[in-house]
């Protein structure tokens, strides 16, 4: 499984997977489908226009027509350069297939990379009718088609491998009281960061991404805790409160 290293908005580093062909081709489906369902509407829109104004006039000899078929071919163009850019590095094949387009440092891409990756579909997509862009992701280390190679960017997933549904939560006890009620003030990712971290560390022994996120939790809550715990037992007490004050919440 082919990972790129992404930096969070806590500053920490979580690995995400990055984006197949598979996903690729996709996501290239669908926006190919969102362009086919507007090309059916300019085609009826062109011939109903047709038929109302003028039955025996050439359609393409109307200027009204010739300016909804310039549209329609400047957005087929332009479309994936500005959702791209709009959109936070996603179409909406993208978006339907959750991948997105980021930097290889992690950052959001400048529109100069956005601009470079859609300038290189020429040869991705155009001199070479998609081979060359299939050929490139396949066998590239991060999984890169020409453009994203010449940018510095990649597509990766964006669903974390543990989605907040996926954790097993063991009922608080009854008389269970939550040492940080600040805890209502995170989010259910910031939880899903937690559980990768802890599930991490239990893997690797990284000390160094408990430290960090532990660290940047106590901060952003202003709150502190005893010399007594460490880090991972100060986000093991953080999981737990937060599961608490949650079930309490939906009962």
């Amino acid at each position: 499984m082919q990972t790129v290293t992404i930096t969070t908005s806590q500053n920490i580093e979580i690995d995400y997977e990055v984006a197949g062909l598979g996903e690729r081709i996709i996501a290239r489906i669908v926006d190919h489908g969102v362009f086919m369902g507007m090309y059916i509407l300019c085609l009826i829109s062109v011939f109903g226009y047709t038929s109302i104004t003028d039955q025996h006039s050439n359609p393409f000899e109307n200027i009204g027509v010739i300016i909804i078929i310039i549209v329609w071919l400047t957005l087929w163009v332009f479309y994936d350069l500005l959702t791209e850019i709009f959109l936070n590095g996603q179409s909406l094949g993208k978006r339907a297939v959750k991948i997105k387009v980021i930097s290889l440092n992690g950052a959001r891409p400048s529109i100069s990379q956005y601009l470079l990756r859609w300038i290189f579909r020429i040869v991705d997509f155009g001199i070479t009718f998609g081979t060359a862009a299939i050929v490139s992701v396949a066998v590239s280390d991060n999984k890169q088609r020409i453009g994203d190679i010449v940018a510095g960017t990649t597509l990766i997933k964006t669903s974390p491998r543990t989605k907040f549904d996926d954790l097993i939560f063991h009922p608080p006890a009854i008389d269970y009281e939550p040492t940080y009620p600040e805890v209502s003030q995170l989010t259910d990712q910031d939880i899903v960061l937690i559980h990768e971290v802890i599930k991490n560390f239990n893997r690797t022994r990284n000390n160094d991404l408990v430290y960090k996120l532990a660290l940047q939790i106590k901060d952003n809550l202003k709150i502190s805790y005893p010399a007594t715990i460490n880090e991972y037992q100060f986000l093991e007490i953080i999981f737990n409160d937060y599961n608490c004050l949650t079930t309490k919440n939906e009962i």
